[in-house]
């Protein structure tokens, strides 16, 4: 018996346009949240030298994004102790956070999960300070809908580690067993929900990840709501 759905959150539940432009508008904004003249230089050397090291292993579990801010803010000759950092990345973070797109029926899909007596929660790899995210899910009215939210920057590991995905089992209070996982990336969420003993069901409406190296899923939904047929032949 199926007791509770878990979902990624970019590109499953919502997705982002981001581009050069957006990057350096919130750059822009988080200068001038600490007072500093925007630097046209600042978004292509973040590009450069510092976007690689959000995939590098050990990065965001070692320093954080605030700290790779802040490390970046060094570099470019721009005080930076831990209060104007912590500025800089709020005021960043809002400037583009019209980019963030929920599917249209997200919403829906979730309610519809709640009306069967479901647990629901989200296990993000998203790396901005949590009380930035968690006001996200508030404002998009995802907060109202689910009954927790892990994020690897509150996490301190992302996905596939088997932490974060067990932190969000126990604060929902559920076996790992009795719990479908719904993500897009085959190795990351498939593969890390799977070795736990998930359920699995991969999510193509954003994105098709076809990684030949990536584990086979239990299903695919092709539409957000196909996961409620998943559901009922679980017996959600």
């Amino acid at each position: 018996m199926l007791e509770a759905v878990l979902f990624d959150w970019g590109e499953t539940l919502a997705r982002w346009e981001w581009d050069a432009e957006l990057l350096e508008v919130g750059h822009t904004a988080g200068l001038r949240a600490i007072g500093h003249d925007p630097l046209p230089a600042l978004t292509p050397r973040f590009i450069e030298t510092y976007l690689p090291l959000l995939d590098a292993p050990g990065t965001l579990e070692q320093i954080g994004y605030e700290g790779l801010v802040g490390r970046m803010l060094a570099d470019a000759g721009i005080e930076a102790d831990e209060r104007r950092v912590a500025r800089f990345v709020e005021a960043e973070h809002v400037a583009v956070e019209t980019a963030t797109e929920l599917a249209s029926t997200t919403h829906a899909l979730l309610e519809a999960l709640r009306a069967r007596g479901l647990k629901l929660g989200i296990v993000s790899n998203a790396f901005d300070p949590p009380a930035l995210l968690h006001a996200d899910f508030e404002r998009l009215g995802i907060a109202a809908r689910i009954d927790t939210a892990v994020f690897a920057s509150e996490a301190g590991v992302r996905k596939p580690h088997p932490a974060i995905f067990e932190r969000a089992l126990e604060v929902l209070g559920v076996r790992a067993e009795r719990t479908l996982f719904v993500g897009d990336s085959l190795t990351v969420d498939i593969g890390g929900a799977a070795a736990l003993g998930m359920h699995t069901c991969q999510a193509v409406w954003f994105r098709a990840d076809d990684d030949p190296d990536g584990p086979e899923p239990d299903f695919q939904a092709f539409t957000q709501m196909d996961v409620l047929t998943v559901v009922r032949r679980l017996g959600g």
